[in-house]
């Protein structure tokens, strides 16, 4: 998102935990800290800002769900205070598909989508309360006016400087421990990181206070789906890694990520177990997605992964 503002020629900062070279380099005015400390000083921060962009957060399928809470709620709390009191009139906040994950199956499923009853992981409970926070703060009066957000949910990125997706898909399959659970015929929607960062730029540009997109969101992903386990095996053969050929039932997996989860709970391990029921329901499911509103409502277009750095 960064390197596409500024190859628009805006003027960013970015505030994170993390230090990033990178995008000083390329020209980011980069600031660290915690969201959601007040010492942050988020208000000085977002003074004169056009747009904030919320993706910060932290990601993952296991840990303490107070650590989640704080990263992601607490923080989002932290950056809507500050665009109401330093007058900042749009705000996208990136969410997730996973807000809306029941562990069934999703067949190109759109906007309506609802919550579920409960959720299988702490960081998808804690990104659905960011959420409807978020969209909950649209239209809310600030010092110069009324804030206008909108939630933008892209599926499992992937692509240059990709630090999660494709590097721990390598990493299982070097180590054998990955199997294809299910009838592996599932299929997904991927979001190069190129038409992710175009979704957001998107709707900031579409974003206003009597806009159709304001207080809703919108999933993002490439134009069409792929069949989940030929991906991967396409992608281990690209870094000469063996196909993955054995299987697991997707009762079994489900049932062993809820006995390691409890066994893990009970010696308070704080390594990510072998298997969660998070997983074994992701692994084994379809879950495509709709992005018709996000082109009829923000002018989303996603090009084709064929036109874009390749995920290798």
């Amino acid at each position: 998102v960064a390197r596409a503002l500024l190859g628009e020629g805006w003027s960013v900062t970015s505030v994170s935990r993390g230090h990033y070279p990178e995008l000083e380099a390329a020209g980011a005015t980069c600031i660290r800290a915690d969201l959601a400390d007040p010492a942050a000083d988020l208000e000085a921060t977002f003074a004169g800002a056009e747009v904030v962009y919320h993706c910060a957060a932290k990601a993952g399928v296991w840990g303490s769900y107070q650590a989640y809470h704080h990263a992601n709620v607490l923080a989002t709390q932290a950056a809507l205070g500050a665009c109401l009191t330093a007058g900042v009139p749009k705000l996208v906040f990136t969410s997730s598909p996973s807000v809306c994950f029941d562990g069934g199956d999703h067949v190109r499923a759109g906007n309506d989508l609802p919550y579920p009853g409960s959720f299988l992981a702490a960081y998808p409970a804690t990104k659905a309360a960011a959420e409807q926070l978020a969209l909950a703060a649209h239209g809310s009066q600030g010092s110069k006016g009324p804030l206008s957000v909108v939630a933008l949910r892209p599926h499992l990125i992937y692509g240059p400087g990709d630090p999660h997706l494709v590097p721990r898909i390598l990493e299982r399959a070097r180590a054998g421990k990955l199997r294809i659970v299910g009838s592996g015929d599932n299929e997904v929607s991927l979001t190069h990181v190129s038409n992710a960062a175009r979704g957001h730029l998107c709707a900031a540009a579409r974003l206003a206070p009597d806009a159709p997109c304001g207080g809703r969101a919108y999933f993002l992903c490439d134009p069409e789906p792929v069949r989940l386990w030929s991906w991967v095996n396409e992608l281990l053969g690209r870094h000469g890694i063996p196909p993955v050929r054995r299987r697991v039932p997707a009762g079994l997996a489900y049932g062993v990520g809820s006995a390691m989860e409890s066994l893990y709970h009970l010696l308070r391990r704080e390594a990510e177990p072998p298997m969660t029921r998070f997983v074994a329901r992701q692994l084994a499911t379809t879950h495509t997605y709709d992005i018709g509103p996000a082109a009829r409502d923000l002018g989303f277009v996603p090009r084709p992964p064929s036109e874009l750095e390749p995920y290798s």
